[in-house]
């Protein structure tokens, strides 16, 4: 399937209209085409939305969002016409490595996901593997569980207390980097249903970002992924997407 461009009078992800609600591009020929991805700008310059063939995912994207504010936000739906199953957003600085690999993971794998099930230990363990497997440490603080990276420097949260609200859709998962998680360079979050092989990609690809920049030869150890990384998204994809049920 495609992710083809829409307009953006009504049914915006990142609005509180949750019901699809999105009209056709006026504008074709201003699309910027990556394999099975179509990136268009529509009838409001700053920002772009692309929705599936399906429609039954949309990707919202605020071209001049500030750093610290959300840039991208994909929202899920099971039928065109319900509610959000999930959704995720990311800030203006979130670098590209972590936002190709979650365009990837949208085209390959898909992004149904259980929603009648409450998120338990086992998916929690499961959407954080690679962090321990990095040597992430983990703190238990309340209602919040934490793994921060042996530089202090990224982490991932999960707020078990936003999850047993799932139909809320609060933000449940942050992922971030830079000083502490209060005052973060970049920001991910997601609610309870987020698709956990979806979360665990991007746990993988934030271990394998911090790693490498404290481990490359010439740097410091103290270098930040974030600092360090390209914040320019290059929205890419060779694999044509498909939904998996």
């Amino acid at each position: 399937g495609y992710l083809r461009g829409a307009g953006t009078a009504r049914g915006s992800p990142s609005g509180q209209d949750h019901k699809p609600g999105f009209k056709d591009s006026t504008n074709p020929g201003a699309s910027h085409t990556h394999g099975e991805f179509e990136k268009w700008r529509t009838w409001f310059d700053d920002t772009t939305h692309a929705i599936h063939e399906s429609q039954t995912l949309r990707i919202e994207r605020v071209h001049e969002a500030p750093a610290h504010e959300t840039a991208w936000t994909v929202a899920a739906y099971e039928t065109p016409v319900s509610e959000r199953m999930w959704v995720l957003s990311a800030t203006g600085a979130t670098p590209a490595p972590v936002l190709q690999n979650l365009l990837l993971h949208l085209a390959d794998s898909g992004w149904d996901t259980a929603i009648g099930a409450p998120v338990n230990e086992k998916m929690v363990t499961t959407a954080t593997q690679p962090l321990p497997n990095a040597g992430w440490k983990h703190t238990v603080d309340g209602r919040w569980i934490r793994w921060t990276s042996p530089g202090g420097d990224a982490g991932v949260q999960f707020d078990a207390f936003a999850a047993q609200h799932a139909s809320q859709n609060l933000a449940t998962w942050t992922i971030w980097a830079g000083p502490n998680p209060d005052r973060p360079t970049w920001a991910i979050t997601a609610s309870p249903h987020t698709p956990i092989p979806l979360l665990a990609d991007l746990s993988a690809t934030l271990a394998q970002e911090t790693d490498t920049r404290q481990t490359q030869p010439g740097r410091e150890h103290k270098t930040r992924p974030a600092a360090s990384l390209s914040a320019v998204p290059a929205v890419t994809a060779s694999r044509p997407a498909s939904r998996s049920r």
